[in-house]
């Protein structure tokens, strides 16, 4: 059952297989389960029961909210949840309980969707592997499945592989079916990173097309809520719940009048696929290489037109983000100074003092960096060197998807990330920065342009790891982009990490059995 799509869970709930407190309590038995993946910060199990208990009144007198009701979803937490602490996985905020729902949040909500929990992430959302958060890292649950274990020997309690980030708590809840959706933010790939590395399916929406109210903000210029699911049809159905106009959100567009639910034999032929030549970048693997050439024949073989493209300013993409987002940061994180909310120190000699004191023991260094660096760009001396330029670098590399689209070109295929996932003991020994330049290098110019990208699991590497290809888009052609993904989905045929198995639940089941017999003798 926890392995349904979100259409078939919701036929079985309003078939009555099986009731959404039933279905609840499977998910929160399975949090329990995974609980060694850390993937949850907050888990709401007696609200979860509480909502599940009034969706299933209504969907037995027949009057079911909308086609999430009854079923289970997570969220970043980075999104603001009435009444339920939201930390960004940091000390600044780890008592802070918001007093109202962020408004994709409130959407699932009024579709009669069940909240088990705020996922976990890296503090802020600065990171690019979920392993920088106040509440450590997350680990990813292919690390456990049989198929990493027989193929590398790996022991996992020290062998362990990460998410990618900064959204790993909500790619590794939908993994490990704990939940059917979790919401994620994605600034320069945080939903499609964790997504490729965890075999979940990320849908990076057109910049505006989803609200940003009571999102925490990273970089205002380009956050985006981003779709986590186990298919593309299940990120069509959220999509075309959460998109729309909100009138606390200057930057929302009315939601397109075309439907989101997508065609189930969709026509690849006459679509024109592009290549970008950028993109075989230094660091790309060999199997991902592989992968990438592979889809790239399935759809020559299948009648789409592929070629190669040039997007000339991707060079210099990395390099513009970093100064982009750090120079935002650093605005947005002035907002935490310890008098209106959050943490604030105990040292009171002045207020400089405790200001500083404050940040000092509520940010982690990737965050007092962000903030420092940030600052630098804009002092006065630096402001044109560094922060117009970059931006003057942002419209040229947005110009460079502009011509390559207006040239006839439907859809950019390319990686999602360099490798599979890394072990963490050897992706901790790198620090943030050098991190997240290694990891964005596929996603970030996404998010500059605005442009719409999801990610789709597409085969297991050799160590048994997910590895997923990103497709690019036009601006609010979001619904043919899902549909092309469609179309790669149903003839890779990704495998559910549940056909593995999880050595680690294996041992804790057997553990229970154990002292279930002790007891019993």
């Amino acid at each position: 059952m926890l392995s349904l799509t979100l259409r078939e869970v919701s036929l079985a709930l309003r078939e009555g297989r099986i009731s959404p407190t039933e279905l609840c309590r499977k998910c929160l038995n399975r949090i329990k389960k995974t609980q060694h993946l850390n993937a949850y910060i907050t888990v709401t199990e007696e609200l979860a029961l509480k909502q599940a208990q009034e969706a299933e009144t209504r969907l037995l007198q027949g009057a079911p909210k909308g086609p999430l009701d009854g079923i289970p979803f997570a969220v970043k937490d980075n999104f603001c949840t009435e009444n339920i602490k939201t930390t960004c996985s940091s000390k600044m905020l780890k008592d802070y309980t918001p007093p109202y729902n962020a408004t994709v949040v409130q959407k699932l909500l009024d579709q009669g969707a069940v909240l088990m929990g705020k996922t976990n992430m890296d503090e802020f959302a600065m990171g690019s592997g979920s392993t920088d958060g106040a509440f450590g890292p997350v680990r990813n649950p292919w690390s456990y499945a049989a198929s990493y274990i027989e193929q590398t020997g790996a022991t996992p309690d020290s062998d362990w592989v990460i998410t990618g980030g900064s959204s790993g708590g909500s790619a590794a809840a939908v993994a490990s079916l704990t939940s059917y959706l979790a919401l994620g933010s994605d600034t320069g790939g945080s939903t499609r990173n964790p997504a490729a590395l965890c075999g979940v399916v990320a849908l990076k929406p057109t910049y505006g097309l989803l609200s940003r109210h009571g999102l925490i903000p990273l970089v205002n210029s380009m956050d985006v809520p981003g779709i986590m699911t186990r298919s593309v049809s299940d990120a069509a159905i959220i999509l075309g719940i959460l998109q729309g106009l909100d009138t606390r959100d200057s930057t929302t567009v009315p939601a397109p009048s075309s439907p989101t639910e997508l065609p189930q034999n969709f026509d690849i032929k006459n679509v024109r696929i592009g290549i970008p030549k950028e993109y075989h970048a230094p660091g790309l693997s060999e199997e991902t290489l592989a992968q990438w050439s592979h889809v790239a024949d399935m759809f020559e073989k299948a009648g789409a037109h592929v070629e190669q493209v040039s997007l000339p300013h991707t060079q210099h993409s990395i390099v513009c983000y970093h100064v982009l987002c750090h120079a935002e940061v650093a605005s947005n994180m002035a907002r935490f100074d310890g008098l209106e909310y959050g943490h604030r120190s105990k040292v009171d000699s002045s207020t400089e003092s405790m200001y500083a004191s404050t940040r000092h023991e509520g940010f982690n260094d990737v965050v007092r960096g962000r903030i420092l660096s940030g600052n630098y760009f804009l002092l006065q001396q630096n402001y044109e060197h560094y922060f117009v330029k970059a931006q003057k670098v942002r419209r040229l590399i947005a110009e460079d998807f502009k011509h390559v689209f207006s040239s006839g070109i439907d859809v950019l295929l390319t990686p999602s990330t360099l490798t599979d996932a890394a072990r963490y003991t050897d992706f901790s020994q790198e620090d943030n920065r050098t991190r997240s330049a290694q990891e964005d290098v596929f996603t970030q110019p996404v998010n500059m342009a605005g442009l719409p990208a999801v990610s789709v699991p597409t085969a297991l590497s050799r160590r048994g790891l997910p590895i997923g290809l990103q497709l690019i888009g036009p601006a609010f052609q979001d619904r043919k982009l899902l549909s092309v993904a469609q179309w790669i989905e149903q003839r890779v045929g990704f495998p559910s990490i549940a056909d593995f198995g999880d050595s680690n639940e294996s041992r804790i089941e057997a553990g229970v059995t154990q002292r279930e017999q002790t007891s019993a003798v």
